[in-house]
């Protein structure tokens, strides 16, 4: 090769690097203009809300993220204003035909304090 080639050569490629290096922060800035939805979402979940979005994270991650895009995106147009519930959550996720099953936990206030459930039919049947 010559020297007209090698500089021909190093032009192509400074114009090739140049090109790239624009694509990449095009990327980048395009990737930082893209919400946080699930933080969008939690800042608007109250009771067990959140407890039902980790749950539903946990079966079916796709579907939820882009249920969680939907919902953060209702935030943001200010079609959803308020809180959601654990309930509404855990509703809309059935709704939606995702079954998710929580751990359900029943207590009883007795004398002052919560008693699990089970507890106060197990003392009953020991008084018996």
């Amino acid at each position: 090769m010559n020297k007209i080639e090698d500089k021909e050569l190093e032009r192509i490629l400074r114009k090739k690097m140049i090109e790239l290096k624009k694509k990449l922060e095009k990327k980048e800035e395009e990737h930082k203009k893209e919400p946080n939805y699930r933080e969008i979402l939690l800042s608007r979940l109250v009771d067990k809300g959140i407890e039902v979005l980790e749950r539903a994270e946990e079966f079916y991650p796709q579907e939820t993220a882009q249920i969680v895009k939907n919902l953060a995106n209702l935030i943001m147009e200010d079609k959803i204003k308020g809180y959601i519930s654990g309930g509404e959550l855990l509703w809309l996720f059935r709704y939606l035909g995702l079954n998710i099953t929580m751990d359900t936990k029943i207590s009883v206030y007795e004398k002052g304090k919560l008693v699990p459930f089970a507890q106060k039919i197990k003392d009953k049947e020991e008084d018996k």
